[in-house]
C-alpha cells in the first residue's frame, strides 16, 4: 500500500461498513459530486471543463459506467458539487464506497488528498502483501463490523461453529414459518437441494 493511501486510512479509520453507507445516504438523498479524469498528476482547474468531467453526478453510478477510464490508467478526482474541492467529512464515505466497488474486482486503490479534491487511481504496483493490507482495512464492508466490535462469536474455534450452527437453524426455522417449503435452509445449492424431485 502506498504511503499517501496508508495516511488516508489511518487518519479516517475505522473504515466506514456497508451499514454506514446506506445510513448515510438515506440522511443524504441526492448526494451529488463532481468527477473528473485526468493523466496522473495532470490535474488542473481546466480538467473540469473536459469531456472526461461528471459534474453534479452519482458515485456510483459514475464509478461503475466509466471504470474503464481506470483500467486505463486515468486518475479519478472528486469533489463536492460546485465546490471545486472536496468537504472533508465525506471522504470517509467515498473511500469505502469506491472501495466496496472494487471488491468485486479485487482491485487495490491508491488514495490522495491534492488540489483540495480526493484522488484515486488504481494501484498497479500492488502486489499479495499490498491486496492484503488493503482490503483487511475493508473487510468489514462486507460483513457489516469493525474489527474492533464484539460481534458475540466465541474466539474458540469448536464453540464458534456450534455457535453459528445455532444462529443458522434459528433463522431456518424463522424463514420456514414465513416461506414454508419456498425456502432452502441453510447455503443450500437449488439444483441439488430439488435434484430429486424429477
Amino acid at each position: 500500500m502506498d504511503q499517501n493511501t496508508r495516511k488516508l486510512i489511518e487518519k479516517f479509520s475505522p473504515m466506514w461498513t456497508n451499514k454506514q453507507i446506506w445510513e448515510f445516504e438515506q440522511i443524504n438523498k441526492d448526494l451529488k459530486f463532481d468527477l473528473v479524469y485526468t493523466e496522473p498528476e495532470k490535474f488542473d482547474s481546466k480538467s473540469w471543463k473536459t469531456k472526461l468531467a461528471y459534474p453534479d453526478s452519482n458515485i456510483r453510478d459514475v464509478a461503475v459506467r466509466t471504470f474503464d477510464y481506470l483500467l486505463q490508467g486515468n486518475q479519478l478526482w472528486i469533489a463536492s458539487k460546485d465546490g471545486g474541492q472536496i468537504d472533508a467529512k465525506l471522504i470517509p464515505y467515498l473511500m469505502a464506497t469506491i472501495a466496496d466497488i472494487m471488491i468485486e474486482e479485487e482491485i487495490c486503490l491508491n488514495f490522495r488528498l491534492e488540489h483540495g479534491c480526493l484522488g484515486i487511481l488504481l494501484d498497479n504496483k500492488a502486489d499479495l502483501i499490498d491486496c492484503k493490507e488493503f482490503f483487511e482495512e475493508f473487510y468489514h464492508l462486507a460483513t457489516g463490523f469493525n474489527y474492533d466490535i464484539d460481534t458475540g462469536i466465541p474466539n474458540d474455534e469448536t464453540e464458534a461453529e456450534i455457535y453459528l450452527t445455532r444462529l443458522q437453524e434459528e433463522f431456518d426455522e424463522k424463514m420456514k414459518l414465513q416461506l414454508g417449503d419456498r425456502y432452502l435452509p441453510g447455503n443450500n445449492d437449488p439444483k441439488t437441494f430439488h435434484q430429486n424431485d424429477n
